[in-house]
C-alpha cells in the first residue's frame, strides 16, 4: 500500500479511501467515489446525511480523489480519462471540468491549500516507480517540484494554517512521515521506525497528524504532535485500518 509501484496501481488503491472523506466548505456536502460494473470509479457527491447523492464524472476511465476547495465551489480530482493521470478540477456541480497537469508521467493525489491559491500532487514525472510532491496554482500555472530524494515521496497534506506539508517518504529506506515548508524547504523526518509509516493528515487545529502504520504488525491508525513527538496507536485490531481523514471541526 505504501510502495506506489505503478501509477495506476497506485491511484486506483487510494481513491476509493481517501475520495469518500472530501468535504466542501460549508461541511455540507461530502465528495466521494463510487466503483460500478461499467466503469472503474467515478466522483459522486451528497449531502452530509447521506441524501441527494448524485453523479459528477462520467467515463470508462479512473476518476477519483477528490479533494474541495476551501470555498466549497470547485472540487479537484484525478483523472486517466486522457490516457495517462491527470490533476483536474469542475465545479461542486460537475461543470466546467478543466484539466490542470499534462505530463505523461501521471499526476494525482491532489490537496488543497487552506487559502485555495494552490495545489499540491503527487506526481511521477521522474519515472512510474518515483512519485515526487509538487505544487501549482490553482489555475495550473507555476507547476514546481519540492522534493528531489532518489525515493518515492508522496501523499501531500496542507496543515490548516497553510505553513507546512506533511508527506510520506521512502528516502530513508522506509516510508515515514515528513513535513516541509511550502517552498520545499526544511524538510524534515517525524516518524523512525523500521515498519512502514503513511498517509498523513492534520488536525483542525495544526497541533497533531494522524497517520497510518504496520509497525505493530498490521496497518492501524496512529497520532502525534505536529514536531513529532508523543506517537500513539488508537486503534487495534487484526484488520487493516488505513488512510485517517481528520474532520475539519474537533468534536467538543
Amino acid at each position: 500500500m505504501k510502495q506506489a509501484a505503478a501509477v495506476s496501481a497506485a491511484l486506483a488503491v487510494v481513491v476509493g479511501f481517501a475520495a469518500a472523506c472530501g468535504r466542501n466548505g460549508d461541511r455540507q456536502k461530502i465528495a466521494f467515489v463510487r466503483f460500478l460494473a461499467s466503469a472503474p470509479g467515478d466522483v459522486y457527491v451528497m449531502n452530509a446525511d447521506g441524501s441527494g447523492q448524485r453523479r459528477l464524472t462520467r467515463n470508462p476511465a479512473w476518476d477519483g480523489y477528490p479533494s474541495w476547495s476551501p470555498d466549497g465551489r470547485t472540487i479537484a480530482f484525478d483523472s486517466e480519462r486522457r490516457g495517462n493521470f491527470g490533476v483536474y478540477l469542475m465545479n461542486g456541480d460537475g461543470s466546467h471540468k478543466r484539466r490542470l497537469t499534462q505530463h505523461a508521467g501521471g499526476d494525482g493525489m491532489p490537496d488543497w491549500a487552506p487559502n485555495g491559491r494552490s495545489i499540491a500532487f503527487t506526481s511521477w514525472r521522474r519515472g512510474r516507480h518515483h512519485p515526487d510532491i509538487y505544487v501549482m496554482n490553482a489555475d495550473g500555472s507555476g507547476q514546481r517540484r519540492l522534493t528531489r530524494s532518489p525515493a518515492d515521496d508522496a501523499e501531500p497534506a496542507w496543515s490548516p494554517d497553510g505553513l507546512s506539508i506533511a508527506y510520506e517518504s521512502g528516502r530513508d529506506g522506509n516510508f515515514d512521515i515528513y513535513v516541509m515548508s511550502p517552498d520545499g524547504s526544511e524538510q524534515r523526518r517525524l516518524t523512525r521506525n523500521p515498519a512502514a509509516d503513511a498517509e498523513p493528515d492534520w488536525s483542525p487545529d495544526g497541533r497533531r497528524i494522524v497517520f497510518d502504520s504496520n509497525r505493530d504488525g498490521n496497518a492501524e491508525i496512529y497520532v502525534m504532535n505536529a514536531d513529532g513527538s508523543r506517537q500513539r496507536r488508537l486503534t487495534r485490531n487484526s484488520l487493516e485500518d488505513d488512510w485517517p481523514v481528520w474532520s475539519p471541526v474537533e468534536s467538543k
